[in-house]
């Protein structure tokens, strides 16, 4: 059996990634939770800030928010929407 010549390929150095911190909760207040947890459905200002253009709710890996918060937001959300303070679907 004829062995196989091996190459030396030229190793590629990979750029650093960068370390991110941890995203805070926007919800939080001075770095602590509200008690009880509840997000106010006329703060219109925070809750596009949570929200696509397309009016869809933003996800927690991407807004930083911890469950209990996302929740509440969940909730502000669709109660805006009801009362007509937010669109369901943006055109």
């Amino acid at each position: 059996m004829a062995r196989r010549m091996q190459f030396n390929k030229p190793s590629r150095k990979r750029a650093k990634t960068k370390i991110r911190g941890k995203k805070k909760d926007p919800i939080f207040v001075d770095g602590k939770r509200p008690r009880p947890m509840y997000v106010d459905y006329k703060d219109i200002e925070l809750l596009k800030k949570l929200t696509n253009r397309q009016g869809k709710i933003i996800g927690r890996r991407k807004t930083g928010c911890e469950a209990v918060s996302q929740h509440a937001v969940c909730r502000a959300v669709k109660r805006a929407r009801f009362m007509a303070l937010m669109p369901y679907v943006s055109e």
